[in-house]
């Protein structure tokens, strides 16, 4: 059994730790409230900008003119699979769930003759893939230091996606995030960029409503529009994911906290444990030795 003092230092190191995953788990649960706040107000906005795109794909399918960015190149060989982590960790395994699930969906389209690139979107991912596929990265975001998420950040990450696209670098781009659905709950979601999803056929939707007319033109308008669209769903994603890792870092600190309190009372069980037996050997020497006298 340890000595007295060595148990004493650990229930002291335990004790310090739990002071910081209790520090931690406050700071993470302020900032959970105020992403959370961020990430639901951005959905109406998101989820309306990608029915708009899908009708607008469904529409142009037959035509030749439609914009690239709507309907695709017509192949599939190149996939870009946006990765989007957190630059930081203590969060349980946030961060490993979207590295496990690029990875596995990297494999599955490799097997099928499909080249692969990732553009890692957090210090975390960024790390992960260089260790496990790291000849297939083909850019890196992260925002260290920074205290807030914001559009321009989102905006930077989707203009190196149209650049990379306009150059023939990937047919089809996919955005993997994890969706923010409660503090317990996180989920991988996997959201087509380019193309833009087609709408689920449904035979007892409604008629579709008479066409718009677009003033200037479509071409005009789509043309600033779909760099737009492209902005403002990743920078949804990077809300979901923000108030995500909050939520899971929360989850993970007050785990952390519990468990260091039981491990000070199973200390602190041996510790006393440890005194009692001194105690006792030390009166059995006092009265051998009253007795021997």
């Amino acid at each position: 059994m340890p000595s007295l003092k060595i148990l004493r230092n650990r229930i002291n190191s335990v004790k310090s730790t739990q002071k910081i995953t209790s520090a931690m788990k406050m700071v993470a649960a302020a900032k959970l409230r105020r992403a959370q706040t961020h990430a639901e107000a951005a959905r109406p906005y998101a989820q309306r900008m990608a029915k708009m795109m899908e009708a607008l794909a469904a529409g142009a399918t037959d035509n030749p003119n439609a914009p690239k960015l709507l309907v695709g190149t017509g192949s599939d060989k190149t996939h870009l699979l946006v990765a989007v982590t957190a630059d930081r960790g203590l969060a349980g395994a946030f961060n490993s769930n979207i590295g496990r699930a690029v990875r596995l969906k990297a494999r599955q389209l490799e097997s099928e003759g499909k080249k692969v690139k990732i553009l890692a979107v957090g210090r975390k991912g960024n790390d992960y893939f260089r260790r496990e596929l790291s000849g297939q990265i083909a850019g890196t975001f992260n925002f260290v230091g920074r205290k807030t998420i914001e559009f321009v950040d989102a905006d930077a990450i989707a203009d190196k996606i149209v650049h990379m696209f306009r150059d023939g670098e990937f047919d089809v781009a996919t955005l993997v995030f994890n969706s923010f659905v409660s503090v317990m709950t996180q989920r991988v979601t996997e959201k087509p960029l380019i193309p833009a999803a087609l709408p689920v056929a449904n035979d007892n939707a409604a008629p579709a409503a008479n066409e718009y007319e677009i003033e200037p033109d479509d071409g005009t308008l789509l043309e600033r529009l779909l760099p737009r669209n492209l902005a403002i769903q990743i920078y949804s994603a990077l809300l979901e994911n923000s108030a995500g890792f909050y939520a899971s870092q929360m989850t993970a600190m007050d785990n952390a906290t519990r468990n260091a309190g039981d491990m000070i009372k199973k200390l602190s069980l041996n510790y006393n444990r440890a005194r009692q037996a001194n105690i006792t050997n030390e009166l059995i020497e006092i009265i051998s030795g009253a007795e021997a006298v």
